[in-house]
């Protein structure tokens, strides 16, 4: 028999830890190759990490909400691989072997305990608590830090210049228990109870709602959130679509919505108004190169997620409608990738397909804009034309910018959905398709 080393594989340039969520094989159980062993969640996507090869699962390393960096080993599977056991039973005499365990005991014994970090009050990051271990910062030293991160949290930084100053000048940690938390970090009130009467439900959120949960009001603590409004004119746009869209579906095998038609536009404003491509990170601005989208779509379970369409200023309409098909189809499937969801610039979430007319979305951190796209309505409007204003029926709908008014001004945001506005009302109704 052979020992397998079950791995937690790679899954995108930009992951690098996932949460155990599940375990679909328990010690003892077989296992074919490429049958899953346990499910898996990063901080947007669930999936399963299947075996390599047939055996018996003998070892699981991690438990239930253990986070795994990538590369670890996360179970051992014994295969059918050769007669090594066998040959070494047979060459080592068991009078040797005893005495290498004693030997190993006895080192076992020697060293000392690692320092639990679990019993540090403040949330630690595996960074830091690497940097730790190998400079031997201890729990109460690493809680005498003031953390310059989010709610005082420790950064690299921060430990970094704690183990440098140590190094030239020691310092004295204080005891756990006298550590007063920083006073920059906002002083969490507590919910009020709810009252339950007999006939209520009690549901857990799951945890994608936990996640999402989280995300938002950590948004909405971060940045000082503004909204323009914006009333566009799309009748130009519904007659090209009404024109077009049979026969793209014959042509192409895919359908013609909306979404690639205002993500076009969306993506060409961002090349005329690059201060909205940014991210923020502490006191520094980054100005990103690519024009990466993301889109808000439905899961399985109801949940939403934002996968993202990458390098969306170099594609055609057709490449466009393709990418949001299969991001969407995929998203509805419980398909996409952790890579999918990862290294948006940008979102654009359509609240008009639930009927609301406009929204005002929350930014999806660390980006500083998100646009939604409202229900397209039948309206009576001015129409200005060489023999007068006369009323009309168009088709309208609202765009609702919503921006983060610490890096972005009012002259920005209004400009930039002014700019998506102008693309989509000037749009060609006798484009090829």
């Amino acid at each position: 028999m052979a020992r397998f080393e079950l791995k937690l594989p790679k899954m995108g340039e930009s992951v690098a830890e996932a949460t155990i969520t599940n375990w679909l094989k328990q010690v003892g159980d077989k296992i074919e190759a490429d049958e899953a062993v346990l499910e898996i969640a990063t901080d947007k996507v669930d999936s399963e990490v299947p075996s390599e090869v047939s055996g018996i699962l003998v070892e699981q390393l991690f438990g239930k909400d253990d986070l795994v960096q990538v590369g670890q080993t996360i179970a051992i599977i014994e295969t059918e691989g050769g007669e090594l056991v066998s040959i070494v039973k047979e060459v080592v005499a068991p009078e040797v072997i005893a005495e290498v365990i004693k030997t190993v005991d006895a080192a076992k014994e020697s060293v000392a305990a690692p320092v639990d970090f679990s019993d540090s009050e403040k949330f630690l990051s595996p960074l830091v608590k690497n940097i730790a271990k190998e400079e031997g910062v201890s729990v109460a030293e690493l809680a005498a830090i003031s953390g310059t991160g989010k709610e005082g949290r420790v950064t690299k930084n921060d430990i970094l210049e704690y183990v440098k100053n140590r190094t030239s000048q020691p310092v004295v940690a204080a005891p756990v228990a006298a550590v007063q938390k920083p006073v920059a970090a906002p002083v969490a009130q507590k919910a009020a109870p709810v009252s339950v009467s007999g006939g209520d439900e009690i549901i857990e959120m799951d945890r994608m709602r936990k996640l999402i949960s989280g995300y938002m009001v950590a948004s909405v603590q971060t940045s000082a959130h503004v909204q323009s409004f914006i009333e566009v004119d799309v009748t130009n746009i519904v007659k090209w679509r009404e024109k077009n869209k049979n026969a793209f579906e014959k042509r192409e095998g895919e359908k013609l919505t909306y979404t690639p038609i205002f993500m076009e536009a969306v993506a060409k404003a961002l090349k005329d108004f690059p201060g909205m491509n940014i991210s923020v990170d502490g006191d520094y601005i980054i100005k990103k190169k690519n024009i990466n989208l993301g889109m808000a779509a439905s899961l399985p379970n109801g949940n939403l997620i934002v996968p993202v369409i990458k390098n969306a200023d170099q594609l055609n309409l057709v490449g466009m409608a393709k990418a949001v098909n299969d991001l969407g189809g995929r998203a509805k499937a419980g398909k996409l990738k952790p890579d999918d969801t990862q290294g948006g610039t940008y979102t654009v979430t359509n609240v008009g397909t639930f009927g609301s007319v406009f929204g005002t979305p929350i930014i999806n951190q660390p980006q500083v804009g998100i646009l939604a796209l409202g229900a397209i309505r039948k309206m009576p409007a001015v129409i200005e034309t060489p023999e007068g204003d006369f009323i009309g029926i168009r088709q309208k709908m609202f765009l609702s910018h919503s921006y983060d008014h610490r890096v972005v001004d009012g002259a920005l945001g209004g400009s930039f959905v002014k700019r998506v506005a102008e693309y989509l009302e000037a749009f060609d109704v006798n484009r090829d398709v």
